[in-house]
């Protein structure tokens, strides 16, 4: 049988029965937009926390804190050892101190930490507003300081864009050597804002380390930044850090983790909206059943008139497939357009509440792809025992069946 013939045959049930055919695609469409709705929620999740990492450079960072036994201490010794370490190509600091902040007559808690320009590439930090502190240009930034999103709400301020240029001015409270006790020090000037971090958890407000080390002498650091010169040596300098007593955390690993914990989420969700499409491959199954009962005579007449088994065979799975490609194509249609919908309905909500947007359902093209494929399998599987049925009829029964 020529492939045209093949092409005409198979897609004939278009026009003697359009309603049944449609109905049936329509019921294949469901189930597969069942499991687009659920995996593009389950891509979302992942899209929104691996937006939180914006470059290599987070990936290649080493998260080094200070022990809870206090056995070492980040310092300025301390960390030049670090930097000798080897694959090590760089380490920032952060040192940290509570404070008073004052911003237009307000006054409240808050803590002002000094670090260097690559601390923020190191972390992921992004600006909402204005900019960060840029690498060689400390002296330009002596006089600026970056707020955190956390300090806008401490003084109810909404819009970040609103305080860049502003100024705010420090009382820090620095703990004496060898004393519980800690001394006020008032830093003597103010500082303009020129950006504003996306960190809404902790009230900060950073100065350059060499600014903060220009009013307050150092003692000793938070926690700080390692990079490493590339992601095979991740393991081998978390090891070193680790030997010389320092607590350590690696970005990387937490995204690995993630990666896999939204893939099992995934795999779950595709599993409920497995169900859906499930039932549907069994109405499909019955539609197939059916339309081999009602051209069981058409059947003989084409084995009479040459068809061979096989060619009957490739028919009958040939209509399956087709059916099955076309009810992915309308479940992709119906997941992606409540996807969409969704995603705009929130953006609209945290638009008018002053909230951020964010694309809940994300459907990266493989997936769209593997799923049209998909549902052309689903079509073949269920199109076998019937296909496998009708050409092991014989000829003349099929002639004679009513």
């Amino acid at each position: 049988m020529r492939y045209s013939d093949v092409a005409k045959l198979s897609t004939r049930m278009f026009k003697t029965n359009p309603a049944r055919t449609w109905l049936t695609i329509l019921g294949m469409g469901v189930g597969t937009g069942a499991v687009v709705v659920l995996v593009g929620l389950g891509f979302g999740l992942q899209q929104i926390l691996m937006e939180q990492i914006v470059g290599g450079d987070t990936l290649l960072s080493l998260n080094v804190s200070n022990p809870v036994s206090g056995a070492v201490v980040l310092n300025n010794r301390t960390v030049g050892e670090l930097r000798k370490l080897e694959n090590v190509k760089d380490v920032a600091p952060l040192a940290s101190y509570s404070a008073l902040i004052t911003f237009e007559g307000l006054t409240g808690n808050a803590f002002v930490q000094g670090a260097s320009p690559s601390y923020f590439k190191y972390t992921g930090t992004r600006a909402v507003a204005g900019e960060l502190f840029k690498d060689k240009e400390e002296v330009k930034n002596s006089g600026e300081v970056v707020l955190s999103k956390a300090v806008l709400k401490l003084f109810e301020v909404s819009e970040p864009a609103t305080v860049i240029g502003k100024k705010v001015s420090f009382r820090v409270f620095v703990p004496k050597e060898g004393s519980t006790e800690k001394e006020e020090v008032i830093l003597s000037k103010e500082y303009k804002i020129v950006g504003v971090t996306n960190e809404e958890n902790y009230i900060a407000a950073i100065l350059t380390l060499s600014e903060l080390s220009s009013h307050i002498a150092v003692a000793s650091y938070d926690k700080a930044q390692v990079r490493v010169s590339a992601i095979e040596f991740l393991d081998s300098a978390q090891k070193d850090v680790v030997g010389k007593g320092f607590t350590v955390t690696a970005l990387s690993k937490t995204v690995d983790q993630a990666n896999k914990i939204f893939t099992a989420i995934q795999a779950i969700l595709a599993a409920f909206g497995g169900i859906a499409l499930i039932v549907s491959a069994i109405g499909m199954f019955n539609t197939m059943t059916v339309t081999l009962l009602e051209r069981t005579g058409e059947i003989g007449v084409m084995r009479t008139l040459g068809a061979s088994s096989n060619d009957i065979k490739i028919l009958f799975i040939s209509e399956a497939v087709i059916v099955g490609i076309l009810g992915g194509i309308v479940g992709i249609l119906i997941g992606v357009g409540i996807g969409f919908s969704l995603n705009g309905m929130m953006n609209l909500a945290a638009a008018k509440f002053g909230g951020k947007s964010v694309s809940l359902f994300v459907y990266p093209m493989p997936f769209l792809a593997f799923i049209t494929a998909f549902s052309g399998i689903v079509g073949f599987l269920t199109g076998v025992f019937p296909a496998r049925r009708a050409a092991a009829l014989n000829p003349l029964d099929a002639i004679r069946y009513k």
